[in-house]
């Protein structure tokens, strides 16, 4: 089951509002359980081919029902006027080709993830509230901002997956993030990149950034996939992959 509704987040500079997007395992309406919460980037991604930017979506419930997972996820659409898609997926200030300079507004979106978002979702469904089963995902730059919050608000997410992140988004503050916080165990981060979206300087940032992480105290897994390219396609091959990774690590 998909419940679909609309949210508005008065922190980021758009008035118009977005799709919230819950799935709920088989049984939530019976079983009386509680269960573990994935938030996502993106979320008109996610679900539905016909919602997608592009037409093709993740294919997160088909997995999902597929695979009986029992996890809630919270999908929260991106802001799809002009640059400020990028503006809100941005933890930091960037430089982008053809845009020139740019406000990262992540942080300002992330306080609304903790602070307004997840206290609803907790509030309105069986959720377990506590790190040890909330996780965090995005592709591209959701990607980057799932790095972000992994780091920045390790005391709410303890897994977090980053597909394809954009890791050329302003490396510098990346990498100042990383090595300034000390992760709590435990910590589960995943990172990838397909061979046919990242050149050799995108491969290195990559590694890099598993390294700190590593270093910070995160179990990291970092993958390069064979012909993969940046699209919902291929990240939808990869979902398997993060959610098994997360069960070994507790």
């Amino acid at each position: 089951m998909i419940r679909i509704s609309e949210v508005k987040i008065p922190e980021l500079p758009t008035e118009r509002p977005r799709r919230l997007y819950v799935y709920l395992p088989k049984g939530y309406e019976k079983s009386g359980e509680r269960y573990p919460v994935l938030y996502m980037f993106d979320g008109h991604n996610v679900f539905f081919d016909s919602h997608a930017t592009y037409g093709k979506s993740w294919g997160m419930k088909e997995y999902l029902v597929r695979s009986k997972r029992k996890v809630i996820v919270a999908a929260v659409e991106c802001a799809h006027e002009g640059v400020r898609r990028l503006n809100e997926y941005a933890p930091w200030d960037f430089k982008a080709t053809k845009l020139g300079s740019m406000e990262g507004l992540g942080r300002l979106t992330m306080e609304w993830f903790t602070g307004t978002l997840k206290p609803a979702i907790d509030s309105e469904y069986r959720t377990l509230p506590e790190r040890e089963h909330t996780a965090i995902a995005g592709s591209s730059f959701g990607g980057i901002m799932a790095l972000y919050a992994a780091v920045e608000y390790n005391a709410v997410y303890s897994r977090a997956a980053a597909l394809s992140p954009s890791l050329w988004v302003n490396p510098s503050g990346m990498r100042e993030l990383i090595t300034s916080h000390e992760l709590r165990d435990p910590t589960a981060i995943y990172i990838d990149m397909g061979t046919a979206e990242a050149d050799a300087k995108d491969i290195r940032a990559l590694f890099n950034t598993a390294k700190r992480l590593s270093q910070s105290g995160a179990c990291v897994e970092a993958r390069m996939e064979r012909g993969a390219e940046h699209s919902e396609a291929y990240w939808e091959k990869r979902i398997p992959v993060f959610f098994d990774f997360f069960d070994t690590v507790s």
